[in-house]
């Protein structure tokens, strides 16, 4: 068979693209879920705050919390309300607090000393964002929060779970991956031999809730998931409600990958259908150069 110059050109990427992208979704079909033991018997913490609900992941965290049975009180900390956060409210479940200065959470001190659980999903695009703030949203937010909390929880036994980034690499030159990379160390270092547990969650791309999503965000969503390079927002959620579960057999420094998250999901989807059955979960270990 002849081909032209331009058709050659054309044809030989696309064959590439095509046999690269089957093995993605061949290898993600195989993939062993057998690492590590995960008790489907635990139940979710009774009261949680949740920081970013506004926003893409956090609508699926708050989706995911609001349908769990065992969460009675949601402590909403966002900037403005969205239609699910009045959903919660409306239900009893949720409890909203307006605030603004991420730098100062004295004003909020009454409703984070009663929670021993919180999912951080506050963050922003980098596009058209400078380094300085870019590190203050992702690294300076959290780091105050976690000085502030700990300060008025100090013999309590606390975790904090956020959503950091896929790919995380120290010799990337990127600005995200480096702001990236400075919370996740500095988060680690500052819980490590206290009485917090930092859980870094790493997911590629965040499908919207079905609620919220475009048909480009679906789109995007279901090109990537085949090959294990996508998550829905609330698998997060789910993720998080079972990684909290476990309460301290978690260690501080734990990193959870995409496929580990949707594992978690899973694993939650199980316990609560009637599944009662020892599961098993792979955990990424937290990369020495994090510590």
């Amino acid at each position: 068979m002849n081909l032209s110059p331009i058709r050659t050109l054309i044809f030989v990427p696309v064959v590439l693209f095509t046999l690269f992208y089957l093995t993605g979704v061949f290898m993600v079909a195989i993939d062993d879920r057998s690492v590590d033991a995960l008790e489907a018997r635990a139940v979710s913490p009774e009261v949680i705050a949740l920081f970013g609900a506004s926003g893409t992941a956090g609508d699926g965290i708050l989706k995911a919390t609001l349908a769990d049975p065992d969460i009675r009180k949601i402590h909403i900390i966002t900037r403005r309300a969205t239609a699910r956060i009045e959903e919660g409210i409306a239900s009893g479940k949720v409890q909203m607090t307006l605030h603004m200065d991420y730098l100062d959470y004295e004003c909020i001190q009454a409703q984070v000393s009663e929670v021993d659980t919180v999912y951080w999903a506050i963050g922003t695009s980098s596009v058209g964002v400078d380094e300085e703030t870019y590190g203050r949203i992702h690294v300076d937010f959290p780091m105050q929060f976690v000085r502030e909390w700990t300060g008025i929880n100090h013999k309590r036994d606390l975790s904090f779970h956020f959503i950091s980034s896929s790919d995380i690499s120290e010799e990337s030159s990127v600005m995200w991956v480096r702001e990236k990379i400075r919370a996740e160390k500095s988060l680690f270092s500052f819980a490590d031999g206290s009485n917090l547990r930092v859980i870094a969650y790493r997911p590629d791309y965040i499908g919207p809730t079905k609620e919220t999503a475009s048909f480009g965000q679906n789109l995007m969503y279901w090109f990537f998931r085949p090959v294990g390079a996508a998550v829905k927002a609330t698998e997060i959620g789910r993720a998080m409600l079972v990684v909290s579960a476990r309460g301290p057999r978690i260690e501080n420094g734990l990193t959870i990958s995409t496929s580990s998250i949707v594992r978690f999901s899973d694993a939650y989807d199980r316990r609560h259908h009637g599944a009662r059955q020892e599961l098993s979960v792979p955990l990424a270990p937290m990369d020495e150069s994090m510590k």
